[in-house]
């Protein structure tokens, strides 16, 4: 199993940029997939970014040249880098875990993007 801690969210203008950490409990090179998902008021929840097994790295379309998913193994965190932020990007941004069939998620952390 594992834990997963997020931090880094706030109020940001637009084109602005914030940058979000997610602090796993076990070694993230033992983990299946990690990255970001986000889910914004009366949406479904979607896909940000992610590592998938393989190596393979995932984007959504809407945050693609964009958004940037980076890993620090020594730190067991994941990030993600956000540019040119737009207020549709205003959401909680959760961090996912998925180790065999074993599924986590962090408590998420509110993104605004408002002037």
């Amino acid at each position: 199993q594992v834990q997963l801690v997020e931090s880094g969210g706030g109020l940001v203008q637009p084109g602005g940029s914030l940058r979000l950490s997610c602090a796993a409990s076990r070694s993230i090179d033992s983990i299946n997939t990690i990255g970001w998902y986000r889910q914004a008021p009366g949406k479904q929840r979607e896909l940000v970014a992610a590592f998938t097994s393989g190596g393979n790295t995932n984007y959504g379309d809407s945050v693609k040249g964009r958004f940037t998913i980076s890993r620090s193994t020594p730190k067991n965190t994941v990030y993600l880098q956000m540019n040119s932020l737009k207020p549709e990007d205003t959401a909680v941004y959760y961090c996912y875990a998925r180790i065999g069939t074993f599924e986590a998620w962090g408590q998420g952390t509110q993104v605004t993007v408002s002037s």
